[in-house]
């Protein structure tokens, strides 16, 4: 649901419908946050008193369909995408230390959500897919 290493933060479930941003957070990890606290966190004289709190961390469930937004170019020329395409949530671990999260595309292609970007967007659709299989499809592509 949230990588090992964001487990020290404050974390909630996500929502269906839910709009959601990819966030480097303290721990130097990316994970999802609220657009709406990000702003809060980082715009006016609120941001001073509480520039210290991290925002909080929104966990995704494995097989959460997502509408991942803002696919950087190089990563749709490696995985054959569009800007936007529909995704499912998986876990491609249970080791410890490992990061886990990533996003599985209908091509059956995954990653790490640690490969992607920075402000990404994601739409959370359906915090549930029983069509999709959760077991890893392969190894990740490596890309530089």
């Amino acid at each position: 649901m949230c990588d090992y290493s964001l487990a020290a933060l404050r974390t909630r479930l996500a929502e269906e419908g839910e709009g959601l941003v990819l966030y480097r957070f303290a721990t130097g990890s990316l994970g999802f946050a609220s657009p709406a606290e990000l702003k809060t966190q980082r715009s006016g004289w609120r941001s001073w008193f509480s520039r210290n709190q991290e925002p909080c961390a929104v966990c995704i469930p494995p097989g959460a369909r997502l509408l991942l937004r803002d696919i950087p170019k190089r990563l749709q020329a490696i995985f054959g995408l569009s800007s936007s395409e529909e995704v499912v949530f998986v876990q491609r671990s249970a080791d410890a230390w490992q990061y886990r999260d990533g996003v599985r595309f209908k091509n059956h292609q995954e990653i790490l959500l640690q490969r992607l970007l920075e402000g990404q967007g994601a739409t959370v659709l359906a915090l549930s897919s029983e069509a999709e299989s959760l077991e890893p499809a392969g190894e990740e592509m490596t890309f530089r």
